[in-house]
């Protein structure tokens, strides 16, 4: 076994780490008769040869190896290397190929073009693979029957001979899916395939699991041909589905050792803690589902229709991961999102805490459009200290106290004080206080009561430790947006201590907070004056703003910010172009720069200095802002809402701008920047108030008089 290995060179080759050396270790170990050697290197090698699905150079190289291992009936494990193969094939097909088959040339070369060209070479042993007497191995190989091989005859044969033979549900509904795929691929075994998939579905006699696979990869097939009909039958089959399927309840996630505390920040070690969550699948049916909403796409309440049944299920795992999917749909579609709201809010009462603390999760991260769910929201939080006591934000029952906390950070977001009692609790016992400190910002009708124990807890940040960072940011953010110059001196003194400790980040971000109270930080204008001259990138336009925000020199910032606009780091000309539009007419000596800068080929100082043009020239400079702005915004759509911004500032002049405000709202999928659900609600508000402005609807004509 694995002749050839020694003859790779496999130091010349680099994994997602850095040198493949490791490789042939990894490889011998998976035939380790030792499980936990196995187990190490199996996830070394997702972790670094295929990582985040990545295929470089050696994980191609790795294939023959892998396909010995998994066809030698002495491996152990052979269905977890069958796995990895067909991820290596999957993940090679979605990454390196274009729609159309074209090979997408990466620099440097990735190995997507070898992996799919071996996998290929080798794709009728999948077939054999797939009616292994081990039934783990034929459930990890049916997926590359559809990837991999091209006779398609044999793989329909194949696929059709297991799901007769398999009683699985799970074997079952991968097996319609490999059919679908392989139509996808293979375009002339699409009607051989779909004729059987519309038997499958439409046959009383197959389960109801197998019959909602059957018509949701039909579907998948052909998206533009799905019918009215479909959504009222998959319900129907869903239903069926979760009478067939015990109801069981959610497990409890595995134990992970994670780091000492001081060694890294908490909240690096809570997100990878949702990334773990969120990898977990509580239902057999959650994937075809999947599948069935992404071919459904922008069909909102189509879409919202199959998840209410999905919410509906007596089964928790199913729940669960339909409120996921209902957060998914909501951050990702724009449309009118009020029932499924109502319907996500309807799953914080029930008896599973990880159920309720992900209704939470989904109404926090949709908190723009959240308000329906408010009055519930607050109930539910009131209640909950209500049974728990005061200190439930510390509950030593980790799934309540994540239910709560999420909800209260929920609610906090929303802008409502029924959050403040468990947020004051966590700054008070510093239990989980970074989570609380998130969303302190957001309650500025308690500054009175946040901001001196805000304060507490910067002084007591270290900044001679890392990991501390991202909480002394965080900190100096919220008292940024509270606004209490009581908060002065203790930024002050932090802006001290970030740089005897060489924290740029916390420096900028000293800077902005101090720049956020305005005169009522000029104490501090020494201090920040002496930043304006910084060699980091990012703590200099924060000093310059922040000088001009605390004194409001112009003679003082203007040859600083004419500085900036001259830099060749483009985000320093975007930050001095929109200190530059704060200021106004007064800043015209910058109008010539931003003139030219009007064609820099990067739209992220383009529409800057476009939105600076027009604040400061105004009305002659319109002609020039628009020839900017609109191209910049059909070309970036991330531009959008600065583009919108700026338009509804110049008023009627904007009038050019309204077809391509008109072809933005008509977009089924949120757009604005990094189609992020708070930019896109803002984008829309804007853009129809906009519209609205420069269009608005002509009067109903007067009814003729009656006679």
């Amino acid at each position: 076994m694995f002749d050839g290995l020694r003859d790779i060179d496999w130091a010349s080759m680099e994994h997602a780490y850095g040198s493949a050396e490791e490789v042939p270790a990894l490889l011998r170990a998976l035939r380790s008769p030792v499980a936990e050697e196995r187990r190490k290197a199996l996830d070394r090698f997702y972790g670094a040869v295929h990582h985040q699905g990545s295929v470089y150079p050696p994980t191609a190289a790795s294939l023959p190896f892998l396909f010995e291992l998994a066809v030698d009936a002495a491996t152990p494990d052979r269905a977890a290397v069958v796995a990895l193969l067909v991820s290596i094939g999957r993940e090679s097909l979605e990454s390196g190929f274009e729609d159309d088959g074209t090979e997408i040339e990466y620099d440097p070369p990735m190995g997507c073009g070898q992996a799919v060209a071996f996998l290929r070479e080798r794709g009728a042993e999948f077939a054999e693979l797939a009616r292994d007497p081990d039934p783990a191995v034929r459930l990890a190989a049916i997926g590359g029957l559809g990837l991999f091989l091209d006779d398609a005859d044999r793989a329909i044969a194949v696929l059709r001979e297991r799901l007769a033979a398999e009683r699985g549900m799970t074997a079952r509904l991968r097996i319609v899916e490999a059919a679908a795929t392989l139509t996808l691929r293979l375009p002339a075994a699409s009607r051989q395939v779909g004729d059987w998939l519309a038997g499958l579905a439409a046959d009383p006699a197959q389960d109801p699991a197998t019959r909602l696979a059957a018509l949701v990869q039909r579907a998948r097939r052909a998206p533009d041909e799905i019918g009215e009909n479909i959504v009222p039958a998959a319900v129907g089959l869903l239903r069926e589905t979760a009478r067939a399927i015990p109801a069981r309840p959610i497990a409890p996630a595995p134990s992970r050792a994670t780091a000492h505390p001081h060694e890294v920040a908490p909240q690096i070690a809570a997100a990878f803690e949702d990334l773990d969550r969120h990898a977990r699948v509580y239902a057999p049916t959650t994937a075809l589902l999947r599948t069935f909403h992404e071919a459904l796409g922008a069909r909102v309440t189509e879409r919202t229709v199959v998840l209410a049944e999905q919410l509906s299920s007596p089964d928790p795992g199913s729940r669960l991961d339909a409120v996921r999917m209902s957060g998914e749909l909501m951050r990702t579609w724009r449309g009118d999102h009020t029932r499924l709201l109502l319907l996500v809010t309807g799953q914080l009462t029930t008896d599973d805490q990880e159920i309720a603390a992900e209704a939470a999760a989904v109404l926090e991260s949709c908190h723009p459009i959240a308000a329906p769910a408010r009055e519930a929201l607050a109930a539910h939080v009131d209640a909950q200290r209500a049974a728990h006591g005061p200190d439930v934000w510390a509950a030593p029952d980790a799934r309540l106290r994540r239910s709560h906390q999420v909800a209260v950070r929920a609610l906090a977001r929303l802008g409502d004080a029924h959050a403040l009692p468990s947020l004051l609790a966590a700054l008070d016992n510093d239990a989980d206080a970074w989570r609380a400190i998130q969303v302190a910002g957001h309650l500025p009708q308690a500054a009175d009561r946040l901001v001196p124990r805000l304060c507490d807890h910067l002084r007591r940040v270290d900044l001679s430790r890392q990991w501390t960072e991202m909480s002394a940011n965080a900190t100096l953010s919220a008292l940024a947006a509270l606004g209490d110059p009581a908060a002065v001196p203790v930024v002050a003194d932090t802006l001290d201590a970030a740089v005897r400790h060489e924290r740029h980040g916390v420096t900028r971000s000293a800077l902005k907070a101090l720049g956020a109270f305005g005169p009522a930080a000029t104490g501090a204008r020494d201090t920040i004056r002496s930043f304006t001259t910084a060699t980091d990138a990012h703590v200099r336009p924060a000093a310059v703003a922040a000088l001009w925000a605390v004194d409001g020199d112009l003679a003082e910032v203007m040859p600083l910010l004419l500085d900036l606009l001259d830099d060749r780091i483009t985000f320093r000309i975007s930050d001095a172009a929109d200190l530059l539009g704060e200021i106004g007419p007064p800043a015209s000596a910058a109008l010539p720069r931003l003139r030219d800068l009007l064609t820099h080929d990067y739209e992220w100082v383009g529409v800057p200095c476009a939105a600076a043009l027009w604040e400061i020239g105004g009305e002659p400079e319109a002609p020039a802002v628009l020839d900017a702005l609109l191209p910049a915004m059909a070309r970036n759509p991330a531009t959008a809402n600065h583009v919108v911004a700026c338009l509804d500032r110049m008023g009627p002049l904007a009038a050019p701008a309204l077809p391509l405000l008109r072809e933005q709202l008509a977009l089924p999928r949120r757009g604005g920047r990094f189609e992020n659900i708070d930019h896109d609600e803002e984008l829309q508000r804007a853009a129809r108030a906009l519209i609205a402005r420069l269009d608005p609807p002509t009067p109903p004509a007067p009814a003729p008089p009656t006679t």
